[in-house]
């Protein structure tokens, strides 16, 4: 079974059952001592894109947005036995031609990463996908505010609905999360790993 470690913020550890180590976005928190068969950045702003904070595995690998987007196609690829996908992320501060997000597939469980973004025309369809996770940021100042951010966890309505990204320069922010009403709601806090 997968372990997810919250790091706080908008980052994330990912370890497979098989022992794949995969880091998102990694820019805070604890826990980058475990050696990485890859990294994903959902785009190049420096809360996302610490990458010299993962010492990578030999043959380990960064995949940047930029790698997995191109001329408007959303690519995607394997990191030992995770599946990644990329999806469109942007808002006002979010260029859509420069971010995006991810639905991962681990151990026979999906989650999204919805990296820094509102809400976008294809999260309807992230639904039908039967999310087990979806990871909705929600600070309202670069992203969408915490009512968006639980209208969007309506629409993609996946087994858990986990507010994230919640003030920046802080790990977590308790009031946010506590105002979070998406459905299916899960709180995370900084150092917290789960099983999926």
């Amino acid at each position: 079974m997968a372990k997810l470690l919250y790091q706080g913020h908008g980052s994330f550890r990912l370890q497979s059952a098989g022992g794949t180590v995969l880091y998102i976005d990694p820019f805070a928190g604890e826990g980058y001592d475990v050696p990485a068969d890859g990294v994903l950045v959902s785009h190049e702003h420096p809360d996302h894109n610490r990458v010299e904070l993962v010492t990578l595995k030999s043959g380990g690998r960064v995949w940047r947005a930029a790698d997995l987007l191109k001329r408007g196609h959303y690519g995607q690829c394997e990191v030992g036995d995770i599946v990644v996908l990329t999806v469109p992320a942007c808002n006002k501060n979010h260029p859509i031609g420069e971010c995006v997000g991810f639905v991962l597939g681990v151990d026979g469980k999906t989650a999204y990463f919805a990296g820094d973004t509102s809400t976008t025309d294809t999260m309807p369809a992230l639904r039908l996908e039967k999310l087990d996770y979806a990871f909705l940021p929600c600070d309202g100042i670069y992203n969408m505010d915490v009512k968006e951010a639980g209208t969007c966890a309506e629409i993609i309505n996946a087994k858990h609905s986990v507010p994230v990204h919640m003030a920046p320069g802080r790990l977590f922010d308790e009031a946010v999360a506590a105002a979070f009403t998406g459905p299916n709601k899960l709180v995370l806090r900084p150092g917290e790993e789960i099983e999926l």
